[in-house]
């Protein structure tokens, strides 16, 4: 079997485990690999429960699609973390509820989102900045995306979702559920006194991993 097919596979498996988990609905959310070549990105219109991995979209180094199926129309946000990030080797996203929601309060902070709720939170996501709202598949969303990708392995949309890249697309896709947990606790605590980690703490955290 050679890697792409075994890549393939894979982009298959994890979306459909992220579809039964309620982390992404109906035709939502798309994933990127990249490969040697160029990428494989989930289909535009494809539900995340039920892909054909022999259906994926290939791109090649140019961005330019080339075989499978019309690419995700959000390519654009996927293909501006790999060039501010040379290291990413796969992005996630997703309009997972929790994190979504948290995309849509006013009294958040733009350049943090989150507080560090837990040391995974910390270690997997570290700083949360939110991208300005833009209409789905504005080319300026993109814009906004590449300004904040070269600090920020993961940014949230306003009213819209999380983008988040890793180094591979196991990272990839835990950071984003851990990311997920995290804005679900950050909504139960909202209304209640919290401990949050100490600046002290977090720094230690970030200096270990």
């Amino acid at each position: 079997m050679s890697e792409e097919t075994k890549t393939r596979d894979n982009i298959a498996r994890l979306a459909k485990s992220i579809f039964d988990r309620g982390l992404t609905f109906g035709s939502s959310g798309n994933i990127s690999v990249r490969m040697e070549d160029g990428w494989l990105m989930t289909p535009t219109g494809s539900t995340m429960g039920n892909i054909d991995p022999a259906r994926i979209s290939k791109l090649d180094k140019d961005g330019q699609h080339i075989s499978g199926d019309k690419p995700t129309k959000e390519t654009f946000l996927h293909v501006a973390m790999y060039e501010e990030r040379p290291a990413t080797g796969a992005v996630v996203h997703l309009h997972s509820t929790h994190s979504v929601a948290v995309s849509c309060l006013a009294d958040i902070d733009p350049t943090n989102v989150l507080p560090p709720i837990t040391a995974y939170y910390v270690m997997k996501i570290g700083k949360l900045p939110l991208v300005p709202y833009f209409p789905p598949g504005d080319l300026d969303l993109a814009k906004a995306v590449r300004e904040m990708a070269s600090d920020h392995h993961a940014v949230l949309l306003a009213n819209h979702g999380p983008v988040v890249a890793g180094k591979s697309l196991e990272d990839a896709v835990y950071a984003t559920e851990e990311l997920e947990e995290t804005a679900r606790l950050f909504l139960m605590l909202k209304d209640h006194k919290t401990r949050f980690l100490t600046d002290e703490q977090v720094k230690a955290l970030q200096d270990r991993y």
